[in-house]
Order: structure tokens, then sequence, then C-alpha cells
């Protein structure tokens, strides 16, 4: 890591990369979200069902489960660079797509394929960990995250007022084409502007690719244990667009995917007995152990943090319309102030766990996101406007806060397993809005962020199982040198 100082206004060095890294990961929200604020225009457009539209909502985060995953491993192997301007330049294509669709069928096809933009994020968590020290990695990672989570805001704020600047019934198409583009453009600026580690930093790869390694046969099961949530979700949603949901696959169409996934998780077994063939035949040496526990925990806790946040920024919009009878601009520029604070909350969770400790400050924001869904479940037509955007905002803080603090804690676990466990902890975050949109399609909106809240409760008392990250990081200064330094 070099001896830069770290200074927000600078574009030289490891601030560059940052910059560089949240602006992606900005175009990839502003992508994943374009269709949002838009949705009732777009459904008026095409003739969308309410069913359809909210299964729209779910589709958009499927794919990002498993892409998270595989994009998890594809870093680690070959490097963020790469892997981050290739993501970006391929998901323009399903944008330019949903731009273009013309029924119900296409725009969902094209919004499942989107969701593997998603995955972006994690791409951006192993270049922050390269290039910035244990010390301000909280800082570094809360400001990657918070400012490109902001895109989400930014698509609800501008992309309805792009939409009527074009004029007419297809005005947004020309506003989702145009994130499309962006997203094109700035995949050659990524690739040609960044590199994967500082000069005279090595970039550790994991030894064995296909699946995430452990230490213990109690923490190969525990591995085990936590994927079955990711495949359930996917079998949740087909059953979702079964006939005894919105109705656009056939029964056999859902128990060929009920199958599929059957076969993956077996293969995805196997995989796994595979790559940890060590922990069966021998001693890990201690030098490699690590406690797979402390991953399940930031797994749980992103499940109601990121997925609360994908969930309600999907339906906000929507919600915000309908219940204080506000045009399609206005709700997309009144609910873009749960997304707005990312940019200082995603940081000051990030800051707050450098100078805390990474559990303390969970245990704090935990509890606070549970009591600011509670307090956001009581709005309703009778609150003031702007008392209803202060409630949000609070809860906002703390959700994002938390997401911070979660990713404080997710590269000091193992270095060179950066990519996969960010993967995973990240594919929780859309388990979770798969979770809570498959809900909110089912209740009341109250009862949606009352289950949100009981999330955050239950993730509050598995935070007791975490231990302080402890161990240290390998440093390299602008002359090669390599330092251990302390993450304790």
């Amino acid at each position: 890591m070099t001896n830069q100082n770290f200074s927000l206004f600078s574009f030289s060095g490891k601030m560059k990369v940052m910059h560089l890294s949240w602006m992606a990961f900005f175009i990839t929200f502003v992508v994943w979200f374009n269709a949002a604020p838009l949705i009732s225009v777009i459904a008026d457009s095409i003739g969308l069902t309410t069913s359809q539209i909210k299964t729209l909502l779910i589709l958009n985060v499927a794919l990002t489960i498993p892409a998270r995953v595989i994009i998890g491993m594809v870093t680690d192997r070959f490097g963020p660079r790469r892997v981050y301007s290739l993501l970006l330049g391929l998901c323009s294509i399903p944008c330019f797509m949903f731009a273009v669709g013309t029924s119900f069928e296409q725009l969902a096809l094209a919004r499942f394929l989107i969701g593997f933009i998603g995955a972006g994020f994690v791409i951006g968590i192993r270049m922050v960990s390269e290039w910035f020290p244990a010390k301000e990695l909280g800082v570094a990672e809360g400001i990657y995250g918070g400012w490109g989570n902001f895109g989400s805001a930014a698509a609800a704020f501008s992309l309805p007022a792009i939409a009527l600047a074009f004029g007419g019934p297809d005005g947004w198409r020309y506003a989702i084409g145009l994130t499309g583009l962006m997203s094109l453009v700035f995949a050659f600026i990524y690739y040609f502007n960044v590199t994967d580690t500082p000069k005279g930093s090595t970039y550790f790869k994991p030894k064995k690719a296909g699946a995430m390694e452990v230490s213990s046969k109690g923490d190969f099961v525990l591995l085990m244990v936590m994927k079955l949530p990711m495949y359930a979700t996917l079998g949740l949603l087909a059953w979702k667009l079964s006939p005894a949901g919105v109705a656009m696959l056939s029964d056999n169409m859902v128990n060929g995917i009920y199958l599929l996934l059957f076969a993956i998780f077996a293969t995805d077994f196997l995989q796994t007995v595979n790559v940890n063939k060590q922990v069966f035949t021998g001693k890990v040496p201690k030098f490699e152990r690590y406690q797979f526990k402390q991953v399940a925990v930031l797994n749980v806790l992103y499940f109601s943090t990121f997925g609360s946040e994908l969930a309600v920024v999907s339906m906000l919009p929507l919600y915000f319309a309908e219940t204080f009878e506000l045009g399609m601009a206005q709700a997309g520029m009144v609910a873009s102030s749960y997304a707005f604070m990312n940019l200082m909350s995603r940081p000051g969770g990030g800051w707050l766990s450098d100078r805390f400790g990474r559990k303390t400050t969970l245990l704090i924001l935990t509890a606070g996101l549970a009591l600011g869904y509670f307090g956001v479940a009581q709005i309703d037509s009778s609150w003031g406007l702007p008392i209803a955007i202060a409630m949000v905002m609070l809860c906002s803080f703390f959700v994002q806060s938390g997401e911070g603090a979660v990713f404080a804690a997710v590269p000091l676990i193992k270095r060179r397993l950066t990519g996969q466990i960010a993967g995973m902890t990240g594919a929780y975050g859309n388990v979770g809005a798969v979770f809570f949109l498959t809900v909110y399609s089912m209740v009341s909106t109250q009862a949606f962020f009352y289950v949100i809240a009981a999330s955050a409760v239950f993730g509050f008392f598995t935070l007791f199982f975490m231990a302080e990250p402890k161990g240290h990081i390998a440093e390299v200064n602008d002359d090669g040198e390599v330092t251990l330094i302390s993450v304790s």
C-alpha cells in the first residue's frame, strides 16, 4: 500500500483507484435500479398488472444471488480490473434489451439478466482491500460502497426527469438506454486507468478454485448450511413465477428448475468436498485457518441490511406515490432520500468500525436498524410528508451504516479469499431482497416492514457468536517493502 495520505480530493495512487471503483459501482446501481422510479410509466406503456410489476422487482435481484458468488471466485482468480470492466460492458446489453422491450416476457427476461450487474459490488471490495491499509479499510470500503449505492438514489432522482425531457410515452426508453450507454463507456475507462494492486504488491489468489476453502469439519458443515438459503431463494422465485404465482412459467418448467437447482447443489457439494479434502484427510496448517462462523454472522447481517435496502429501494417510489398521492417525478425524488443517506451513512459505518471495533459497532447499528424499520412501519397518509421522509432517512442511516460495518470486517477474515467471502456475504443481501420482496407481494406494507425489523432482531443475537477479527494483513509500501500490520 502507498504512504499517500487519505485525501478525498486526491485523484492519484490509491485514491484514484477508490474513486474510479466507486464510480463503476455507482453506474452498476444506476443500471440495476433504473426501472424502479419509472415503473408506473412503464406499466402504463406496456399494460402491466400490479402482480407483473412486483414480479419484475423480484426478478431484478434474483440473478445477483448466484452472480455474486461466481463473480467473487472469478475476481479472486483473474483480478478486479478485468472482471469489473467485462461486467460493465456485458451488462449494458440487457439494459438495451429492456429499453426496447414491448411485452412483459421481454421485460422480465431483460430484468432478470440485468440482475447480474449487481455482482459488481463484490469486485470493488477486493480492489479496495488491495490498495488500502487495515487502519483505513473501513472508511475506504464505506466510501466505495456508500457512494456507489448512491446510484439508486441518483436513478430515482434523475431518470424520471430525463424521461419527461424526452417526452411522449416512450421517454422512459431513452432514460433506460442512456444508463446502458454509461455502463458500456465506463467499462473502457476503468480498464485503462486502474491496476489490481499497487506497484510491488502481490495479488494473492486462492490455492484451489471452484469453492470456498474452510478450516475444519464443523466449518464445512456450516458452509453447506449457509449455501441452502441461496438455493431455496431461487426455488422461491421459481414458485413465484409458477401458475400458483404470476403464471409466467408452466408447472413442468418450474419442476425442471427445481431439479436443476438440486443438481447444481449436489455438484456444488461435491466440488466443495474436493476443494476441502485437507479438512477430512489431515490438519489444516495454523496460518491457513480462519473461523467460518465469522462469515456466517456477516451473511445474516447483510441479509437484513442490504437485503432490506434493495427491497425498499425497489418499492419505495410506488409506496410514496400511493400513500401521499404524488406524481412520478415527485415520488422518485422523495424516495431517493432513503438511498441518499448512503453518501454519509455507509462511510460512517466503516469509520465507526475502524474506531470502535467491528463487533461493538455492528451490535449498536443492528439494534438501531430494527427500531428504525419499526418506526417506518407506522407511516401512513396521516403523517406529514416531511416527517415521513425524516423517519425513512433515520432508518436508512442504520441500514447503510450497518452495511459499511459489515464490509469493514469482510476483508479482514481471510485475505486471499476476500472475493469469495464478499461474494457470499453480498449474495445474502440479494437473498434478503428476494425474500423481503416476496413477502411484500403477499402482505401489507406495514407487515413487510415488521418482517424486516424481526430479521434485524435475529441478526442482533447472532452477533454474540462473532469474534472481533484478529491477525495481520501484509502491506506493501512504494519501495516494495512488505510489513505485517495487525488488524486487531
